[in-house]
């Protein structure tokens, strides 16, 4: 079983063409692209008794995502994207983002698990992150641990107390992923590349096995013990770039089930990934993105597609 922790929300979506709406929030894509990938999948997060929130869950339920937590009694999240003439996405937020006693509810929700997934918002967005925080050094003893900050900054504008944030988190964990922006604005006037390696080193022995950062057209860059890793990305005609770094992160967990890596017996294993197998994880990684971006919202592949492009 492998759990995601974070914020579920309705994406509304203004662009050239018109309005829509579609479900989305970073964990909540991830959940949702492990779940087609085949694996297992519980997801945590919070939404309300209205129409929103029914979306949210019917959306859950149609991939197969297993839900643990009801929804509460405050409205649901709503993230207002307006995409530019290239397809990317720029986001304004209206959220509520708390999960109570959610430490307490760990012991019976991950039995038997071997994955934690979160990021984004439910990791800085106060009060929810403090619960967050706690429920992921409740974790690790037990499970692998991955990170993607999906940094908001229209939403948390403090880059200090960001960063701060982030750090914690990313010393906690095994797998890191990060986009180029993320860490431009988390660290300015630093190499991206810079902060990745800085970001390996945090904990020592007990830090990162690797961390991958998204460079868009560039391709995916990564860094292990082993080394450094890039690959191109695929060539694709761009409809919007909703969910493609969520669409990327659950395909790179997915790499790490397959090959055996999840849990915290294989937590060693992991850490001596070589440079060939993170080359091969990325690539993969790559084209889920790739598919999520030719098609509109956050909509990652299933892993006969993803089959389909190797």
């Amino acid at each position: 079983m492998l759990t995601v922790i974070g914020e579920a929300l309705v994406d509304v979506v203004h662009s050239g063409a018109g309005t829509s709406s579609h479900v989305g929030g970073s964990p909540l894509n991830v959940a949702v692209g492990l779940a087609r990938l085949d694996h297992p999948v519980q997801f945590l997060g919070r939404y309300g008794h209205d129409e929103y929130g029914d979306a949210i869950a019917a959306h859950l339920r149609a991939s197969s995502v297993m839900v643990p937590l009801p929804p509460d009694e405050l409205p649901s999240s709503i993230a207002t994207a307006t995409l530019d003439e290239n397809g990317a996405a720029s986001y304004d937020f209206d959220l509520v983002w708390q999960l109570p006693g959610l430490v307490d509810r760990l012991p019976m929700v991950l039995q038997g698990g071997t994955l934690l997934h979160t990021g984004s918002i439910a990791t800085v967005l106060e009060p929810g992150a403090v619960d967050v925080l706690a429920a992921v050094e409740h974790a690790r003893p037990g499970v692998t641990i991955s990170f993607d900050p999906n940094c908001r900054p229209s939403l948390t504008p403090d880059v200090d107390a960001v960063r701060t944030q982030v750090e914690r988190f990313v010393v906690l964990a095994d797998v890191v992923k990060a986009s180029d922006e993320d860490l431009e604005w988390l660290y300015p006037g630093v190499d991206v590349k810079d902060s990745a390696r800085r970001w390996l080193s945090l904990g020592g022995e007990n830090g990162p096995a690797f961390v991958v950062v998204t460079r868009g057209a560039d391709g995916p860059w990564g860094v292990a013990a082993a080394g450094e890793v890039e690959v191109p990305a695929p060539r694709v005609d761009v409809v919007d770039t909703v969910g493609a770094g969520d669409s990327f992160m659950a395909a790179l967990l997915s790499g790490v089930v397959d090959a055996g890596y999840d849990g915290v017996l294989h937590r060693e294993r992991l850490h001596r990934i070589t440079l060939e197998e993170l080359t091969s994880l990325l690539a993969a990684s790559a084209r889920a993105a790739a598919i999520t971006v030719s098609r509109a919202g956050a909509n990652p592949p299933s892993r006969k597609e993803l089959a389909a492009r190797a």
